[in-house]
């Protein structure tokens, strides 16, 4: 029987599976969708189907549950908005890097705020971990020079680490069918408000071309890589650390690189296996060197 850290990393990595799996998708959609009305509709399904998959946790919801999810939900959709923006002017190589980088924003916030003592253990499979990505998801010639959209995702790295922390610091109080609809709603909320305002505003002008790419890139990662996933997230986070579900997390690059090379012919070379093989040695001295790091409880409120 596994244990219950156990199944919690195995949730992380079905997450790293799908989010991998989907990353091109969402690039690929972006062709005829915007940036805003994408999220605004892939997390308004979402909320609809979570809200009817958690109708009970949704019925008695609490105002200190609504405000703890609604503060995971702001990092949440602010982290989407920085990723998806930024992905229309960088490459999705580019863009997984720079995302990856809260592998190590996670340990570095909980050590300036004190939110727990972070074991050096975790801090070499952060950065083995980042190490990985980089080989993993930038070419032999480097990140070629900073361009657009590339400080824009490394501003996603940033929200996705305080979510994840959110996570953590919440759902030892609350239950997680609660905090994964309370995100999820929070982010189709704030991003359908600012469809509008953001056109007014001059920003983006609202587009959506229902072609049936779209229609399944919608569904798939409104199911898939939304509702299953966060739910996913949350609960795992629920029996581990923020650190150590960042490191695991680290995965989705390396399942990106295997759909890749499964559907679209790309060739394995040498320095796609050293940032496999370097991800995998940072979650292996995080799982077992970094055991004695506390839970996510010992996060103060």
């Amino acid at each position: 029987m596994l244990s219950m850290r156990l199944r919690a990393d195995l949730a992380l990595v079905i997450c790293a599976l799908i989010w991998g799996a989907t990353f091109v998708v969402i690039k690929d959609a972006l062709a005829d969708m915007s940036v805003i009305t994408y999220i605004a509709v892939r997390f308004g399904i979402a909320a609809v189907l979570m809200a009817m998959i958690y109708r009970r946790a949704v019925r008695t919801l609490t105002l200190r549950e609504v405000w703890a999810g609604a503060q995971i939900g702001i990092f949440m959709f602010a982290g989407y908005m920085f990723q998806i923006t930024g992905l229309r002017w960088t490459t999705p190589s580019k863009a997984a890097f720079v995302t990856g980088m809260y592998v190590v924003f996670v340990p570095i916030v909980q050590a300036i705020f004190g939110m727990r003592r972070v074991s050096v253990w975790i801090w070499a499979g952060a950065i083995a971990a980042l190490a990985g990505l980089y080989f993993l998801s930038v070419p032999p010639q480097g990140l070629g020079g900073l361009n657009r959209g590339d400080p824009i995702v490394f501003g996603c790295a940033v929200m996705f680490a305080f979510h994840m922390i959110f996570i953590s610091r919440n759902v030892e109080k609350y239950s997680v069918a609660s905090l994964s609809f309370l995100q999820v709603a929070t982010t189709a909320v704030l991003a359908t408000v600012l469809v509008p305002i953001a056109a007014a505003a001059g920003w983006e002008q609202p587009k959506l071309v229902w072609t049936r790419y779209v229609v399944f890139a919608v569904l798939a990662t409104a199911i898939g890589a939304t509702v299953i996933c966060f739910s996913l997230q949350t609960w795992a986070q629920k029996h581990t650390s923020a650190s150590r579900a960042a490191i695991l997390l680290t995965l989705e690059p390396v399942f990106a690189a295997v759909t890749s090379v499964t559907l679209g012919g790309e060739r394995i070379g040498a320095r796609m296996l050293l940032g496999a093989l370097l991800i995998f040695g940072g979650i292996l001295v995080a799982e077992w060197k970094g055991s004695s790091e506390g839970q996510p409880g010992e996060i103060p409120a």
